[in-house]
């Protein structure tokens, strides 16, 4: 069985998206990577890349492009600079040469070397194929799919006999919602006290909360940054930052110079029904108005949903509860972690495989399962909201105008993060004995949803709204 950590589900990396960014990015790391393993890095002369099927209808939009020459230099994206991504990528264009991992110069043409071609591979919608040409005239290829998430695979690892091999076993493993509420009842846990236990097996106390604090520290950051930078988003869309504007109508005259000072001012800010609508949604806008502007997110399962979990902790951190601290944000982001990976095990989390439903879907599954938890809900009810989001975003489909994650991706957030608070607080008010849908039915629905879905509506800019607003409309 599969055992996917919560830092597998929640990744630090750079927008605007983590099918079509960080995957292909991860994608150009492992390939040098390998090529290093082999001892041919000496050889290389030359590289190209093959980009296939959704990564190249809406790669441009999606800085794919960018993402896989950053690879290449050896850039990570958990670290660099974001103001250093633009003067890396200006230097290959403009010479026409790239620093391969960051040490040996090679002759690199980005409108001839990165070749997009519309056709599908049949293994995955995102899949691209590195080639390094060598001194003595061979040439080693090797193919890979961005799966959701920033996850990368080889069709080969996927099918392999031997795919336990890759993976630690956990000590209690989840494969679906019901193994989870078994062993649950079982040990007599809740499900964050559960996951603990299994991350506990890969990582020290210490690892897992320095490991949370840093994304708990990036979402807080990437919301803090949104909610304080206006103007235009790039890309041709000329999207006005909106997160800006409502930040500056709802924050109150109280002074603050840090994330942390920030969070503390909001909780002493009105709270009416409409402020709090106002609120979560200015923090969902936020996050993604950093993705879209190639700034540093938590893929949160994916970059194109990473407002959704943030926004969402966000609100039960300045309005449910003022004395929250650290150990509540663990407990969210554990629970959240968890049901993410039962969706990717059950069904997916790429947009290019089952459309938004496995982005926004999934993430609002997340949150609400994890708020849920927070709120003092049982494993039962936690999947019961899990349940509530995901069946309300069930054929959502993936339609960005201009292949940017902007319209309607932003919005999405927003709307998912709204609906996982409802979707808690009804699991609440309910007696999980009376669902009549269980967690896996609706996973199980969801995939087999993402199957039927026609190819045009899965991240692929041909149907929808990206054909039926142009660049030209904006």
């Amino acid at each position: 069985m599969e055992c996917i950590s919560v830092f597998d589900m929640l990744k630090i990396g750079v927008g605007p998206s983590s099918s079509h960014t960080l995957g292909p990015w991860r994608a150009a790391e492992r390939f040098i990577g390998e090529l290093l393993e082999k001892k041919l890095f000496p050889s290389i002369t030359h590289i190209q890349i093959d980009v296939f099927g959704s990564l190249s209808l809406t790669g441009k939009g999606h800085a794919t492009d960018l993402a896989i020459m950053l690879g290449l230099t050896g850039a990570d994206p958990v670290t660099i600079p974001i103001e250093n991504i633009d003067g890396i990528i200006k230097g290959i264009q403009e010479s026409n040469k790239l620093l391969l991992n960051n040490s040996k110069e090679i002759p690199f043409d980005p409108k001839v070397d990165i070749i997009l071609k519309k056709e599908f591979l049949p293994f995955h919608a995102n899949g691209m194929t590195f080639r390094a040409h060598l001194a003595n005239g061979k040439q080693i290829k090797e193919t890979y799919y961005s799966i959701g998430g920033g996850f990368v695979v080889k069709e080969e690892l996927k099918r392999s006999k031997k795919k336990m091999e890759v993976f630690k076993a956990f000590p209690y493993p989840i494969e679906k919602g019901a193994d989870l509420l078994a062993a649950c009842k079982k040990e007599n846990k809740s499900i964050s006290q559960l996951v603990l236990e299994n991350e506990r097996s890969l990582r020290s106390d210490l690892e897992i909360d320095q490991g949370l604090h840093h994304i708990w520290d990036t979402m807080l950051e990437c919301m803090f940054i949104g909610c304080h930078t206006e103007g235009t988003l790039p890309g041709g869309l000329k999207v006005r930052r909106r997160a800006y504007d409502t930040h500056q109508k709802l924050k109150g005259d109280l002074p603050y110079a840090t994330p942390q000072e920030w969070l503390l001012t909001i909780r002493k800010t009105e709270v009416k029904f409409r402020s709090i609508l106002k609120w979560v949604s200015c923090f969902a806008l936020s996050v993604n108005e950093v993705n879209a502007s190639l700034g540093r997110v938590v893929t949160a399962p994916t970059n194109g949903s990473a407002g959704v979990i943030p926004a969402v902790l966000m609100y039960y951190m300045v309005i449910e509860n003022h004395e929250a601290n650290f150990e509540h944000i663990k407990q969210f982001l554990l629970v959240a972690g968890e049901i993410g990976s039962i969706f990717k095990k059950g069904a997916t989390i790429s947009a290019a495989m089952g459309g938004c439903q496995a982005e926004i879907g999934v993430s609002s599954a997340m949150a609400a399962a994890a708020l849920t938890e927070l709120m003092g809900g049982c494993p039962e009810q936690v999947l019961m909201a899990a349940e509530i989001a995901m069946e309300h975003h069930l054929g959502l489909t993936c339609d960005p105008i201009g292949g940017l994650v902007q319209i309607p991706c932003i919005e999405r957030n927003c709307m998912g993060a709204i609906k996982a608070i409802n979707a808690a607080e009804l699991a609440l008010d309910s007696d999980p004995a009376n669902a009549k849908v269980p967690l896996d039915k609706v996973v199980n629905t969801m995939w087999e949803t993402a199957k039927d879905m026609s190819t045009k509506y899965k991240e692929t800019s041909e149907g929808g709204l990206a054909v039926g607003v142009y660049l030209s409309d904006c």
